[in-house]
C-alpha cells in the first residue's frame, strides 16, 4: 500500500504538520529509495519515554498493547524530517486509532494486521512535540500493538489537570463511543465498528477538558444483567468481565486495579432495557434482576476502591417509559446505601431530554456526545475541587 497523506494541521503557533500512514513494507522501500540520494535526516531529540492509560498490556516483546476503548500512548519527539512509530492489530483484519498532535485531534487512522507505519513531520523541528495515540475502537475489535522503539521507557501517564486526579467510565457503547463518527457512512455494508471513535466519546472528552487521568472500561452491547439482544446465555455481562483485563471472560489475565479512581462514573442499562433485534426472543425486563445485580457491582467496585465517588448515568438512548423505568432503577441502587456510611454517598444524573442520538443505530455522534460532556462537566468540576 502506498503512502496516504493526510491532511496537515495548523497549530496554534502556526506549525504545520502531516500525517500519513503506510505499510511498512512501502515505507522501508522508499527508505531504500532516498538513502541513494541522500542521507536519512538525523533524530534531534526524543524523550524516550512511551506513557500509557487505560487498560494496556505490556507483552512479552516489550511493545505495548492498547485493550479497551481510549486507552492511549503518548510520547515526544523533535526531528528535522519524519518521525515514524509502528503499530498492528492483534486477531483482527484491522482497527482504528486516533491521532492527536500537540493538543489538536489528527484523525482517525485504520491499522491493518500488517505492520503499520504511523509517520509525523514538523516545520518546527526546534522544540518537543507531542503526540497522543488513542485506539478508537474497544477491546472485542482486537488490541493495537504499538512497537516500542528499543532502549524506550514505558511509564504510567500522570495528569497535569486536577493534581493527578483520576476517572474510570464504565459502561456499554455509549461510553466507547460505537457509532458516532460518521465519516464512514453507515449503510449496513461496513463493520460494526467502523464509526468507532473513542476519542469523541463523552467520557474522553469530559476527561480531557477536565485535564485527568482516565480509563474507559465499557463494553458495546453488554449490560447489568442480559445484554443488548441476549438473555445472558451466550454472553457475559459485565459483572463478569470488569474484573478482567481485557473485558471478557478469560480470567487468566485479571486486572490489576493499580488504577485507583477518584471518581467512578457508570452508565449502563441501555442494553438490559432493550427489545433486541426484534427477532431473538426477547423476555420482559426484571427490574430485581437489574437492581440486584448492580448493587453487588458496586459493591465489588467498593472492595477495590473504598474511597471512590460513585456516579450512576441514565441513558440518552432511552426515552418515555423506558427512561422512567431505568430512573426508579437507579433510585432502587442507591436507596439500598443510604444506610452505608463507610463510603461516599452515590450520585444519580440525569441527561436532558434534549439529546437526541443522531448517530449509527441511535448512538450519540459527535456533537451529541459533546452535550453530554458539557452536561456533566459542571457535576465533575466539583467533584474534583
Amino acid at each position: 500500500m502506498g503512502n496516504i497523506f493526510v491532511k496537515s494541521v495548523v497549530l496554534a503557533l502556526l506549525i504545520a504538520s502531516v500525517f500519513s500512514c503506510s505499510s511498512q513494507r512501502s515505507v522501508r522501500q522508499t527508505r531504500g529509495q532516498e538513502s541513494q540520494t541522500q542521507a536519512v535526516a538525523p533524530l534531534i531529540k526524543i524523550d524516550g519515554t512511551l506513557k500509557t492509560m487505560g487498560r494496556t498490556e505490556t507483552l512479552p516483546n516489550g511493545n505495548v498493547a492498547l485493550i479497551s476503548a481510549a486507552s492511549m500512548a503518548e510520547f515526544s519527539f523533535s526531528q528535522k524530517e519524519t518521525f515514524e512509530i509502528d503499530l498492528k492489530t492483534l486477531d483482527a483484519k484491522y482497527s482504528y486509532v486516533s491521532i492527536e498532535l500537540d493538543g489538536n485531534y489528527a484523525g482517525r487512522k485504520r491499522i491493518n494486521a500488517s505492520n503499520t507505519a504511523l509517520s509525523f513531520a514538523f516545520a518546527d523541528a526546534d522544540r518537543l512535540h507531542h503526540v497522543k495515540i488513542y485506539k478508537a475502537t474497544e477491546a472485542a475489535t482486537g488490541n493495537v500493538e504499538i512497537i516500542v522503539p528499543k532502549n524506550w521507557q514505558l511509564v504510567r501517564t500522570s495528569a497535569a489537570g486536577f493534581a493527578g486526579k483520576k476517572i474510570e467510565f464504565i459502561g456499554n457503547s455509549i461510553t466507547s463511543g460505537m457509532g458516532n463518527d460518521l465519516q464512514i457512512s453507515c449503510d449496513g455494508n461496513e463493520e460494526w465498528f467502523d464509526q468507532h471513535n473513542a476519542y469523541f466519546s463523552y467520557a474522553t472528552q469530559l476527561a480531557n477538558e477536565l485535564g485527568v487521568d482516565f480509563q474507559l472500561s465499557s463494553v458495546s452491547g453488554i449490560g447489568m444483567y442480559r445484554n443488548w439482544n441476549d438473555e445472558h446465555e451466550l454472553e457475559p455481562i459485565m459483572p463478569e468481565v470488569y474484573e478482567n483485563l481485557y473485558l471478557n471472560r478469560d480470567k487468566s489475565k485479571p486486572y490489576d486495579f493499580n488504577f485507583k479512581p477518584d471518581i467512578i462514573s457508570i452508565c449502563i442499562g441501555t442494553n438490559d432495557l432493550s427489545l433486541g433485534d426484534g427477532q431473538k426472543k426477547r423476555l420482559p425486563f426484571n427490574a430485581e434482576k437489574f437492581v440486584n445485580n448492580y448493587v453487588e457491582f458496586i459493591k465489588m467496585l467498593y472492595r477495590h476502591n473504598p474511597h471512590t465517588q460513585i456516579v450512576l448515568l441514565n441513558s440518552p438512548m432511552l426515552t418515555g417509559e423506558n427512561r422512567k423505568i431505568l430512573d426508579n432503577c437507579l433510585d432502587a441502587v442507591k436507596d439500598t446505601f443510604t444506610a452505608d456510611n463507610t463510603h461516599k454517598a452515590i450520585l444519580i444524573f440525569h441527561f436532558s431530554d434534549k439529546i437526541v442520538p443522531h448517530g449509527c443505530d441511535y448512538h450519540p455522534d459527535i456533537k451529541d456526545n459533546t452535550q453530554m460532556k458539557n452536561e456533566l462537566l459542571p457535576l465533575f468540576i466539583n467533584l474534583l475541587k
